[in-house]
């Protein structure tokens, strides 16, 4: 039987994942620098990784994270990515709330044809007060986000189908380009959206890009089972990671998935040393970085809660957590975590990794670590949001992966090229052609 194999990403942020990692010396600063980005790809594409990965955010604030307060835009960012790489994943944000299907699933849709079916789109359902003001609306609740999202990735799905693999026919003696037949109208009309397709673009290489989604909450984990390919998560527990994982498979069953169709790749900053005492002086320098009023406010950005009124120095609050609540809050937030830790502690993590599980040490420190969480079945990988780029990547690179290799828990070439073949999804078949598999 062939030993299982993880997957892995990395989170792309210009200025880095930390919140003071600009300031480490020889750091990318700009989050516009695109040579930075396909620096990255590279060295990631370079260590066979499945993905690169970028968020969004549709607002500013010169209290933000450095990373976050100037990006460009994702997928105009990994269309030249994808031009200057080969092999790697190029997965881009877009949210639910405040852009139309149909200009998504093109934007989507034209990545994925100039990667070669390399595309995949990390759907958010935004909610920050800001981001609603920028487009004129009012702040949707949490349960609407989820009922308009749900909506739009059926019209997103459905649009990606409007051409049948074939439908291109382009038989210059005659003239005919396309057989007619063969491209439909979607005549969507729904509760929140009109669309009636096609798409402008011919069927994309990889049949449907992969769709991720972080869900969280009790509803966020219902709509992933139900319609991501990869489920990203924050997990700092063991024993809660393997029970989230669980839930995602147990849910995607009661929508007549299959579960090992549906992956959950947590997030994790890897710190790494020659030894565990360098890589603990590593940290120790990103410590000295952090600015505090950035610090805060990621944390309650990340929260959903104001914290800039309370004593670090005292317990963690008892915050309401009903199902509305981020689901950040709903893992850190809990009786067991504040019984354990102060404020501070809090702070800290999202002050070095934004709420991800921090893994510091020697090279083999941090394959340990990384292989008992997959083997124990908490995970199918692992998206890495490296502190600072190129440095923090490139050590996970030269270190971890030959020792992850060595254990046969990483692959040592592309078995194939799109990002379903790397991640082993099952390919899509087209809503208007039989399937005869």
């Amino acid at each position: 039987m062939t030993q299982a194999q993880m997957n892995l990403g990395v989170f792309a942020v210009g200025a880095g994942n930390h919140v003071g990692g600009w300031r480490h010396p020889g750091a990318t600063q700009h989050g516009e620098d695109i040579a930075a980005y396909i620096e990255l790809a590279r060295t990631a594409e370079s260590a066979k990784f499945d993905l690169m990965f970028m968020a969004d955010n549709i607002q500013c604030s010169t209290s933000d994270h450095p990373g976050f307060m100037s990006r460009l835009e994702p997928f105009t960012c990994m269309s030249a990515v994808a031009a200057m790489t080969a092999h790697i994943g190029l997965v881009g944000s877009g949210s639910t709330s405040w852009a139309e299907p149909y200009n998504l699933a093109r934007l989507v849709g034209s990545l994925d044809h100039i990667s070669g079916g390399r595309a995949g789109w990390n759907l958010v359902t935004t909610n920050t007060p800001m981001s609603a003001e920028n487009f004129g609306g009012q702040l949707l609740d949490h349960d609407l986000r989820y009922e308009i999202a749900a909506e739009y990735v059926e019209v997103v799905k459905g649009l990606w189908d409007s051409w049948e693999p074939d439908a291109k026919c382009l038989d210059a003696e005659s003239g005919q380009y396309v057989v007619p037949g063969k491209v439909h109208t979607l005549n969507h009309a729904g509760a929140h959206f009109r669309v009636r397709g096609p798409l402008n673009l011919s069927r994309c290489p990889q049949g449907q890009p992969v769709i991720f989604q972080a869900g969280s909450s009790q509803t966020g984990q219902a709509f992933a089972a139900r319609y991501a390919d990869v489920v990203l998560t924050v997990q700092l527990d063991l024993d809660v990671a393997i029970e989230f994982r669980e839930q995602i498979k147990r849910l995607a069953c009661t929508h007549g998935r299959d579960p090992s169709a549906v992956k959950v790749m947590p997030g994790l900053l890897p710190v790494v040393g020659s030894t565990e005492e360098e890589a603990h002086r590593k940290l120790d320098q990103l410590g000295r970085y952090v600015d505090e009023n950035s610090a805060l406010q990621t944390m309650t950005d990340r929260i959903g809660h104001d914290f800039s009124s309370y004593d670090l120095d005292g317990p963690i609050p008892d915050l309401p957590l009903p199902d509305q609540v981020q689901g950040y809050a709903r893992m850190m937030l809990t009786e067991e975590y504040r019984a354990r830790y102060r404020l501070r502690d809090l702070y800290n993590l999202f002050a070095v990794s934004r709420g991800y599980k921090v893994v510091c040490g020697a090279p083999g420190q941090v394959a340990d670590e990384l292989a008992a969480w997959f083997q124990a079945g908490a995970c199918d990988g692992f998206v890495l949001t490296p502190a600072h780029f190129p440095e923090a990547l490139e050590d996970f690179v030269d270190g971890v992966v030959p020792l992850l290799r060595e254990r046969g828990l990483f692959r040592t070439d592309y078995a194939g090229t799109t990002l379903r073949s790397h991640l082993g999804l099952p390919s899509v078949t087209n809503r208007y052609v039989e399937d005869v598999s």
